[in-house]
């Protein structure tokens, strides 16, 4: 299965789910931004921080800087990713408070 307008080439899942809020399997939908980045953290249940490296342009220095954010996404029960992966991340509707991401699966 693949998500429609994903150019970022994804290890898809291998195992089904029944997991309502996953993109493969559920009713989630992914918009806006697909963003890639590394798992920082693991710790929460179903889901885990992703820290994105964005480059910045200052104009003074006519030079680009580097700047790091972290994310919080929902890892669905289908894909596998452990701490130190490089993972692509899609925006999603908010599905929680500080939740407005889900891990789409790592990079190949």
């Amino acid at each position: 299965m693949m998500l429609s307008g994903v150019s970022v080439k994804i290890k898809q899942p291998a195992r089904e789910c029944n997991d309502e809020e996953c993109p493969y399997h559920g009713h989630l939908k992914v918009r806006g931004k697909i963003r890639i980045g590394r798992v920082v953290s693991l710790k929460a249940k179903r889901m885990a921080v992703v820290e994105v490296e964005s480059f910045y342009y200052v104009k003074k220095y006519m030079r680009y800087e580097r700047r790091r954010s972290k994310l919080h996404a929902r890892v669905p029960a289908c894909v596998d990713v452990s701490e130190g992966d490089r993972v692509a991340v899609g925006e999603t509707r908010p599905l929680a408070k500080s939740v407005a991401h889900v891990v789409l699966g790592r990079v190949m």
